[in-house]
């Protein structure tokens, strides 16, 4: 074998026009999936959380119905991010983290990230018109008239950028209920909504804390937040969501039944450990998304299971 012969074996055939078509076709539907943030979407499970609490969940048509406002919810979110991504473009550039994003590094163009995300923020809504009902369309259109606006301008107000976020995870777990026609009760509202504002700022609380006295914090808004205050939100979230679960739990309706056990009280204890649990990273400044939060502690799974089942008990005996 000539040395000749020996170099072009190791060289590398040759690419063709309609192979490197079929590479940016597909480099561009990997960048757009990376953009729709999978790793988010399990916070879109939260839409089961108001047919289960009315021990619904079980229904005939239920898991098809949740199943689809699963898809539309995630679609919903991917096309804000979509949107946000393409708007950030140039300061995620220059960001060490956030350039890594497709749409910032470029394997997303910026039309294609718009185009994709105003369909999605279009589609979404419309299909829940045809597949769900009225209320369901209008609580998508207005979650994506909500983020999108937080994106713009929002997220730089003080105090409301936390209501958005909060109001978000409370939308994700009312859309469900809304789909099923199930009547949503106060205390599941009042519970859910301090839960979300406790974990946003809890984790508002640990990224100021980390960024303490560094330079160019991820969010600029953080310099305008005190650690103290944000200590205060939490734990203010915390205690009302806590006394909102303790009223449903030691209300009139709800202390006979049919079991052996009270589960419904004995469920404020696996809720109020689980709180205090949480908190212990709160307070140290590591409560950063609740889902890795609660999969790194596995006390805090353990307990977040314990109270799961007491739970689904307590409303299976009403």
């Amino acid at each position: 074998m000539t040395e000749r012969t020996a170099v072009l074996e190791r060289e590398p055939p040759r690419r063709t026009p309609v192979d490197q078509l079929r590479s940016g076709r597909l480099g561009l539907t990997l960048g757009l999936l990376r953009t729709a943030r999978p790793r988010q979407w399990v916070k879109n499970v939260l839409v089961v959380a108001a047919p289960a609490a009315a021990g619904e969940l079980f229904s005939p048509g239920a898991f098809l119905q949740l199943a689809i406002v699963f898809v539309l919810f995630t679609a919903a979110a991917s096309a804000v991010y979509m949107i946000n991504d393409a708007r950030d473009a140039e300061a995620d550039r220059a960001h060490p983290v956030k350039c890594r994003r497709p749409v910032a590094a470029g394997h997303v163009p910026v039309p294609v990230a718009y185009a994709v995300g105003g369909v999605l923020a279009v589609l979404a809504p419309t299909a829940a018109l045809v597949l769900c009902n009225a209320l369901t369309s209008a609580l998508l259109a207005a979650y994506v008239g909500m983020q999108l606006a937080y994106c713009i301008s929002l997220k730089h107000v003080l105090v409301v950028d936390l209501a958005v976020v909060t109001t978000g995870f409370l939308m994700r777990a009312m859309i469900g209920g809304l789909a099923l026609g199930i009547p949503l009760s106060r205390w599941f509202l009042i519970t859910t909504g301090f839960g979300a504002l406790f974990m946003v700022s809890a984790k508002r609380y640990s990224e100021a804390v980390q960024m303490a006295g560094k330079a160019g914090a991820t969010r600029a808004l953080l310099n305008e937040y005190t650690t103290g205050y944000l200590r205060f939100v939490w734990q203010l979230a915390a205690g009302v969501a806590v006394l909102g679960y303790c009223l449903w739990a030691l209300e009139e309706g709800g202390i006979a039944g049919t079991s052996l056990l009270p589960w419904r009280q004995l469920s404020m204890v696996a809720f109020i450990l689980a709180v205090l649990r949480y908190a212990v990273f709160a307070d140290r400044g590591t409560a950063g998304e609740p889902e890795d939060v609660v999969l790194r502690d596995r006390a805090l799974a353990v307990i977040g299971l314990v109270w799961l089942a007491m739970y689904g008990l307590a409303v299976a005996d009403w």
